[in-house]
């Protein structure tokens, strides 16, 4: 069994779809469990104008009946309200060419730097590039979340808790040793995490963040940074070693490269193994029951199973393509040299991309949950699951 999920829906469209298939039937599920996490993602320090015109609420349409989901499959639906002011620009019906009172659908034929403008173009011979950016705006990661947050309910009633917080912005970096010991489990994280306007877990770093942050701003500029996830109570044996495509953290990995403007994922130490003698890297055993482990280097995985230890993943995220201050470009049409399209967005976007990291953590591990202990009910699922632990807690005698 397998769960799966597909997202349809263009930024200043109507409505943004996801349909979900594979969910169990019996998994609680009500829309403010939804609602909350969409309300996460829209929040943070340097999001622009159109976190103020959208408030994101999920309608359900299928997949669900009295708060619980029956095993078919899933439809959610997020409205874009923003949507009023667009209804020319991207009406489904043919419309009149462009004329000067039209403004807002003059072509788009400036592509910027850094955003896939130009090569979507190209594959797809467009010469109005709204429709390759419309797509591939991060608009789509609203329906991530909503998938994400069903998949983190199946986690939930099976105890596998998740958070996620910011590690980095603009080259500003927490102090880590502020941060051991202080939140002992992910499901504690977020609540300490959202409090903060970057979702950052160290004060000074925070401020100096949001200062970064206003730097950019100021400049019409744009910064990235790094977000953690981290995941507990998954089981030992979540993914497999015997094929290249089943290894869960080249899944995990392929996940969170697949979000909007991520450009590198590592997991446990990740690049600082490679530095390191393997005496400073990997986890000794120590007795017990379940065996002990007095380190997480490897950050849950081992050889792409989990190992019982928490699941540790750290994504980079580069600055947001489109910048107010535009860098240098060239009319596809004309050919001539000019400043790339501006499109309203954002000056930092990291806090959110953490939730939207969260959401696809989850569906990956929540497949990897049904691959391992099957199951058509939430219920015959903990039963497996229960009988697993027993298992591996029993070996470690």
């Amino acid at each position: 069994m397998h769960l799966r999920f597909l997202t349809a829906g263009e930024s200043h469209g109507p409505a943004l779809t996801s349909i979900i298939e594979g969910m169990p039937a019996g998994v609680p599920v009500v829309v403010e469990q939804i609602d909350t996490h969409l309300a996460r993602r829209q929040r943070g320090y340097g999001r622009g104008g159109r976190m103020k015109i959208e408030t994101d609420r999920a309608q359900i349409s299928a997949g669900v009946r009295h708060g619980k989901t029956i095993g078919s499959p899933i439809t959610l639906t997020v409205m874009n309200r923003d949507f009023e002011s667009w209804q020319d620009v991207m009406s489904v019906e043919p419309v009149a060419p462009y004329a000067p009172d039209t403004p807002k659908r003059r072509p788009i034929e400036v592509p910027r730097p850094g955003h896939v403008d130009y090569a979507g173009g190209i594959k797809y011979r467009i010469e109005d590039m709204r429709n390759i950016l419309e797509r591939a705006s991060a608009r789509e990661t609203t329906m991530r979340v909503a998938s994400g947050a069903l998949a983190r309910r199946l986690l939930e009633e099976c105890g596998i808790f998740m958070g996620s917080h910011v590690v980095e912005i603009g080259g500003i970096s927490v102090d880590q040793s502020t941060l051991v010991g202080r939140f002992p489990s992910a499901q504690e994280l977020n609540a300490h995490a959202d409090s903060s306007e970057v979702r950052c877990l160290d004060k000074a770093a925070e401020a100096a963040m949001i200062q970064r942050i206003d730097e950019a701003r100021d400049n019409g500029d744009t910064v990235g940074g790094v977000f953690e996830v981290i995941v507990d109570g998954l089981p030992v044996g979540l993914g497999s070693h015997v094929h290249w495509d089943r290894k869960l953290d080249g899944r995990l990995a392929g996940a969170l490269m697949s979000i909007h403007a991520m450009k590198g994922v590592e997991i446990g130490l990740g690049f600082e193994a490679a530095r390191r003698f393997g005496s400073q890297v990997h986890d000794a055993f120590e007795v017990g029951s379940p065996l002990a482990r007095p380190t997480n280097n490897a950050g849950g995985l081992e050889g792409g199973v989990t190992n019982g230890e928490p699941l540790v993943c750290r994504v980079a995220m580069k600055p947001i393509s489109t910048l107010m201050k535009a860098l240098p470009s060239v009319n596809i049409t004309t050919g001539q040299a000019t400043a790339a399209h501006v499109e309203r967005s954002d000056y930092c976007a990291v806090p959110a991309a953490g939730v939207v990291g969260e959401a696809m953590v989850a569906i990956v591990l929540a497949d990897a949950l049904l691959e391992k202990f099957g199951g058509d009910s939430l219920e015959e699922i903990q039963e497996s699951l229960r009988n697993h632990r027993a298992y591996a807690a029993k070996v470690a005698r």
